[in-house]
């Protein structure tokens, strides 16, 4: 083998170790609290430049990964992704976004 074709492979095993990585690896939660017996993740949260009071998030109770809904800590109420508005319910996400982040 020449130099040339060891360099090729050494660039190939690189390039699919870095792709093997890149997507293998779970989606890190941004933070978990055990909430009032509740295991609550923050997989991923934004907060809206014009509601400074609305979050944005994904979250994950007790490993069960729930879709994007827009939590509203103003009137304790979140927007599902149908457009449902519900009220935050007792030790949940909601309680756990709004006591933490808006202060």
């Amino acid at each position: 083998m020449t130099n040339l074709s060891i360099g090729k492979y050494i660039i190939l095993l690189l390039i699919s170790l870095i792709f093997l990585f890149a997507v293998a690896r779970p989606a890190a939660a941004f933070f978990c609290r055990n909430y009032n017996g509740n295991k609550i993740c923050i997989l991923s949260i934004k907060r809206s430049a014009k509601y400074h009071w609305e979050y944005r998030a994904e979250v994950s109770i007790n490993d069960v990964r729930k879709p994007l809904e827009i939590y509203n800590c103003r009137t304790q109420e979140k927007i599902k992704k149908n457009g449902k508005i519900v009220k935050f319910t007792s030790n949940g996400a909601g309680e756990l976004i709004c006591s933490v982040l808006d202060k």
